[in-house]
């Protein structure tokens, strides 16, 4: 029976729940249909399970309602099934979320500006969840946080209105573990880690995502699995600045650190491949490090290999930069200032739409104090979304695409390295090329106007 036909709530235990999902007549709730949200909607519908999809902002639940979806790499029709299925319902309503057995938070947790944790999001939504709350729920935090989240902040705002946690309702941790864009995996095939503080919590929360994941990996408690997550992201963080700071190293010395990159991979152990780029983009590796720092600092601890990867990461847009500013010198005889500029991609990774944290947009605001102007081209987004830290360039439009885009500008740099992109007939029409992700010797184009940065 989907959703849309159910008009009685049947009450569960709390006790109930394992049993209830094993046998997939859980209702699953999911609170935040953005990237992580969305695609856990549409992964536990195609399993089976009724799911009630709630956001706050309508023109969501209105799209997807009209079998729309508005995130490029999830195909509308995935969500023209699972609608049409009758085991999707989207709303703002949060009223039906009491019809929900299993409530998933999955909200941003981004950083203040000064790098501590901002944590609005996940109390705003747990004193939502509070309002509806009912005996016989799980909740289970997907938002990636640091180590004692669950525990400390959501627990006693559950708890407020007199449900026990462990007893009346149960609570748990799953690092959501979303790559939008990756088409080797998805939402129900990535193993799915699961933590929570008392066995029965624990045993729910492995049925719930047993009922649409392939894999489930059970840890002790809540702070070990959020601490999974953040060391899964702070592993890539040290590693992109370490080869990050290797391409500065080598430079200079006339030694392309892709090569070298790509030759040290051939070697079958103790050696796993991490590319350079224009500075770290996307919602996890440049802001869940600072969570684990902010909160070492609780235990007296100092975070010195994590702080250093940071300071890295962060300068690498600088540097890009600098590297335009000399090319530009070195080609064209002429400086930044007043130069044109034409920004190739703004999305943070290539093939998607997202541009969270995105470092296009830090460079285009450097770039642009330097004095050049500059536009972009992306075939993924084509219009810059409101972000806090870069309100300025936001409702910005992507130029439309031709062969000679690139003849107009005196300088084209790469920043985005979408496989959809004719490097070719870029290269060929603009004066000087400056690429920040190896992009044209990956697609076969080489010439003497192609600046690595």
């Amino acid at each position: 029976m989907g959703i849309l036909e159910m008009d009685t709530l049947v009450q569960t235990r709390a006790a109930d729940l394992p049993a209830l999902f094993r046998e997939k007549r859980g209702r699953l709730g999911v609170i935040g249909l953005g990237y992580v949200g969305l695609p856990i909607c549409l992964a536990a519908a195609r399993a089976g399970l009724d799911v009630i999809g709630f956001d706050i902002d309508k023109a969501k639940p209105e799209a997807l309602r009209r079998n729309e979806s508005y995130l490029k790499h999830i195909d509308a029709a995935a969500v023209t099934a699972a609608v049409e299925s009758g085991r999707f319902q989207a709303t703002s309503d949060l009223a039906l979320l009491s019809e929900a057995d299993a409530l998933l938070i999955c909200v941003p947790t981004p950083l203040t500006a000064h790098l501590d944790p901002d944590l609005s999001y996940v109390v705003k939504t747990a004193e939502m969840i509070a309002e509806i709350l009912r005996p016989g729920q799980i909740v289970i935090l997907e938002s990636t946080t640091y180590p004692g989240t669950t525990e400390d902040v959501v627990r006693p705002i559950l708890e407020q209105g007199g449900l026990k946690v462990g007893e009346d309702i149960l609570l748990a941790f799953s690092p959501e573990r979303e790559d939008p864009g990756n088409e080797r995996f998805s939402s129900a095939t990535i193993p799915k880690v699961v933590g929570a503080d008392d066995e029965l919590s624990l045993a729910a929360v492995t049925a719930v995502y047993d009922a649409f994941v392939e894999r489930t990996v059970q840890v002790s408690s809540s702070r070990v699995a959020e601490a999974v997550k953040l060391t899964e992201n702070i592993f890539r963080a040290v590693n992109i600045a370490l080869v990050n700071e290797l391409k500065l190293v080598y430079e200079p010395m006339g030694v392309d650190v892709w090569e070298v990159i790509d030759a040290a991979k051939t070697k079958p152990f103790g050696f796993m491949p991490f590319y350079p780029g224009p500075g770290l983009g996307g919602h996890c590796i440049p802001i869940d490090p600072f969570y684990l720092t902010w909160k070492a600092r609780e235990y007296g601890m100092a975070t010195r290999f994590i702080e250093l990867a940071g300071q890295i990461n962060s300068a690498m847009p600088q540097h890009v930069v600098n590297r335009l500013a000399q090319a530009l010198d070195m080609h064209s005889e002429r400086g930044l200032n007043g130069a044109r500029v034409l920004v190739l991609g703004v999305a943070y990774k290539k093939n998607v739409d997202d541009m969270r944290e995105s470092p296009a947009l830090k460079l285009i605001e450097l770039v642009e104090a330097r004095g050049a102007k500059t536009e972009f081209y992306d075939p993924f987004v084509s219009l810059i979304p409101p972000t806090r830290e870069h309100a300025a360039l936001s409702g910005r439009r992507s130029l439309p695409w031709s062969a000679a885009l690139a003849g107009g500008y005196d300088a084209t740099l790469i920043v985005t390295d979408h496989d959809t992109v004719d490097y070719r007939a870029i290269v060929d029409c603009a004066p000087l090329v400056v690429d920040t992700r190896n992009a044209c010797r990956r697609f076969g184009v080489q010439s003497s106007k192609i600046v690595l940065a």
